[in-house]
């Protein structure tokens, strides 16, 4: 009897053509990171995020929530008030990459001073001359 065959894909984020590496390299954002942190406390409008996220511009927050909502990672909701109000928050999908994400934060938060130090004395080195 042979293997049951399934219509899954093999995706592999290795492989240049795997739309995986698209969506790889979405949440290695760091902005889309910082978002995912954010909105895992709930529900957030397009100003508390821009003060929430420091450094982030208007255009940069607004291009990348565009592009979590159309990869399913955000939902945006629009209500009919005056003055018009609209709410981000994460999706069920969104939901799963919080932990992921706020463990990476972890890390550099944790790691940064050693980092630091070796930056420094990776740039403390005399210039490399020969490639490789």
């Amino acid at each position: 009897m042979s293997p049951p065959t399934t219509s899954t894909p093999a995706w592999n984020v290795l492989v240049a053509t795997c739309p995986s590496r698209t969506s790889l390299a979405e949440i290695a954002n760091k902005w889309t990171a910082m978002i995912v942190v954010v909105l895992s406390e709930g529900p957030h409008r397009f100003t508390q995020l821009r003060d929430a996220v420091d450094g982030i511009s208007g255009k940069v927050l607004s291009d990348t929530l565009k592009r979590l909502e159309r990869d399913g990672i955000v939902s945006r909701a629009a209500y009919d008030e005056m003055p018009p109000r609209v709410e981000y928050s994460l999706t069920p999908l969104g939901q799963s990459l919080h932990e992921p994400l706020r463990s990476l934060s972890r890390w550099a938060e944790a790691h940064i001073e050693q980092v630091l130090e070796h930056r420094d004395a990776y740039d403390a080195r005399p210039p490399r001359t020969t490639l490789g």
